[in-house]
């Protein structure tokens, strides 16, 4: 077992150091650059000047020049990131004159702690999650979506998604306490993380109601609730300390309403629907806020009023995965690489028995969703590494039953072979459908790469991947809505796994 775990973790390792040679975003594109130097530069900050103005413009912290704006442990973590540079080389970290920094030493100091990351928090979450043919684990450290943007663009999803992981493990052993924890550091690392919130509020909320007494009941949501302001206030005790006015800074960087809609071409309802009908022309930036808070959170309902009366671990699960796309499709200001947030609790419905469409869904919605970010990934110099890990991922989904353990290879000798069920018709139209689109896929990005787009539409190429992409992230969203009215399981049925 641990030999396989083992093979599983130098396997990957390999991938995500071999992406990590290609390019970063904004590599070599003064002034701004990209991602990569946000993260450097909030390395900078932390370490050069007090906590008072991490957040805060002054003349040492230009805002407009990558202003922390992510919760307070990203920049705890920055901090000690930056202790380490600092350590191996100072230039790294210096006040002003480290902005831009792309030595070759310093970007391979870079990538290492993004690896660093994932041997932390990553890597032990996926495990969490082994079962037969460790078909999860390997749909979730082989998902090229979040490999290409940790280790190409460049960011530490791994970190805030490997604390989700962790929570949501701990929710189905039963240790609600825990979870409740490691979600709120998760939530604390990105405020992204309220694309899961939802789900763990209302199955937190029901587990307390499944409760025989009344006392257990209250004593139950006391423990949690005393444990998820705890941790709050934990983690934001430094500018608790600092006052009010520090407190109200940060929310304000956290959540910027003035930025608008959406960025770039993102593949949700409201990119989408901009071909058509110019919302941003017509409302102003409070009402979209407006429209987009009460749209996302009326779709979200259904999913989670479900899960508050019919409380099982498949249906949290689903939840997690419903909402997160409702988020992703109508919520306000978002990019791209949101998408990793529903596609990591997409890859988990491989860890419960649900449907057998999902051998076919699972793999489509991942390759759909890395296939949505294709502009940007263009953009990073990124595309062969992008083919290259879809292809491979593909082959390892459609293939993965043949890589039984040897052990079990014995152990049937000496049993009935198991009776395989021939597809049904809806299987079998899952898997033309699935073709199709990725047919779809093939051409856009042959289009995207080899044609010019007319000059009186230069983003035509990347509005199209948008809309196609959409239009699937909308018909996914009602099939898993489906899915789990109608094969979610109730509470009694659930057992807590290992």
């Amino acid at each position: 077992m641990y030999l396989d775990k083992l093979l599983l973790v130098c396997i990957g390792l390999v991938v995500r150091y071999g992406v990590s040679l290609w390019p970063h975003s904004g590599q070599g594109s003064p002034p701004l650059y990209g991602d990569y130097e946000a993260q450097r530069h909030w390395q900078e900050v932390t370490l050069n000047i007090p906590i008072k103005d991490w957040y805060v413009n002054t003349t040492d912290n230009d805002l407009l020049y990558w202003g922390l704006d992510y919760p307070p442990l990203t920049a705890y973590h920055s901090y000690l990131v930056g202790l380490v540079g600092k350590q191996l080389n100072s230039s790294y970290v210096e006040l002003h004159t480290s902005r831009g920094m792309q030595t070759e030493l310093h970007k391979l100091f870079m990538r290492l702690t993004v690896i660093v990351g994932d041997l932390v928090v990553l890597f032990p979450a996926v495990f969490m999650f082994s079962n037969k043919n460790y078909l999860t684990p390997v749909t979730l450290m082989a998902y090229p979506g979040l490999i290409l943007i940790d280790h190409g663009h460049f960011q530490y999803n791994n970190i805030s998604l490997g604390l989700f992981l962790a929570a949501v493990a701990f929710i189905l052993r039963g240790r609600d306490l825990i979870a409740s924890v490691l979600f709120v550091c998760a939530l604390n690392y990105k405020q992204m993380e309220l694309y899961h919130a939802l789900p763990f509020f209302f199955y937190l909320l029901a587990s307390c109601a499944q409760k025989r007494t009344y006392a257990a009941k209250i004593s139950k949501l006391i423990k949690i609730g005393l444990i998820v302001v705890i941790s709050f206030c934990v983690i934001w005790v430094p500018f608790i300390l600092l006052g009010q006015e520090s407190v109200l800074q940060v929310v304000l960087r956290i959540f910027p309403f003035s930025r608008g809609l959406f960025e770039d071409k993102v593949s949700n309802f409201w990119c989408a629907l901009d071909v058509v009908i110019k919302l941003k022309q017509q409302m102003s930036v409070p009402e979209l806020a407006k429209l987009c808070l009460g749209t996302t959170f009326t779709l979200s309902l259904p999913s989670n009023i479900h899960l508050l009366f019919s409380p099982s671990h498949k249906n949290f699960l689903l939840s997690l995965v419903n909402t997160s796309l409702v988020f992703f499709l109508f919520s306000f200001q978002v990019h791209e690489k949101s998408i990793l947030l529903a596609a990591i609790p997409v890859a988990l419905l491989t860890f419960c028995d649900l449907d057998d469409s999902l051998t076919t869904v699972v793999p489509w919605f991942l390759t759909i969703s890395t296939f949505s970010m294709l502009p940007l990934l263009i953009k990073d110099g990124l595309l062969i590494p992008t083919i290259s890990l879809s292809i491979l991922y593909l082959t390892m989904a459609i293939n993965l039953d043949q890589f039984t353990p040897v052990k079990d290879k014995y152990q049937k000798r000496t049993q009935s072979p198991v009776p395989v069920r021939p597809p049904t018709n809806f299987q079998t139209f899952l898997k033309i459908c699935m073709f199709l689109s990725l047919v779809g896929c093939v051409v856009l990005t042959i289009l995207s790469n080899v044609y010019p787009p007319p000059a009186k539409y230069p983003y035509l190429w990347p509005l199209a991947v948008s809309v196609y992409s959409a239009a699937h992230f909308i018909l996914f969203g009602l099939y898993f809505h489906y899915l789990q009215f109608t094969c979610g399981g109730s509470y009694d049925t659930q057992k807590k796994i290992n």
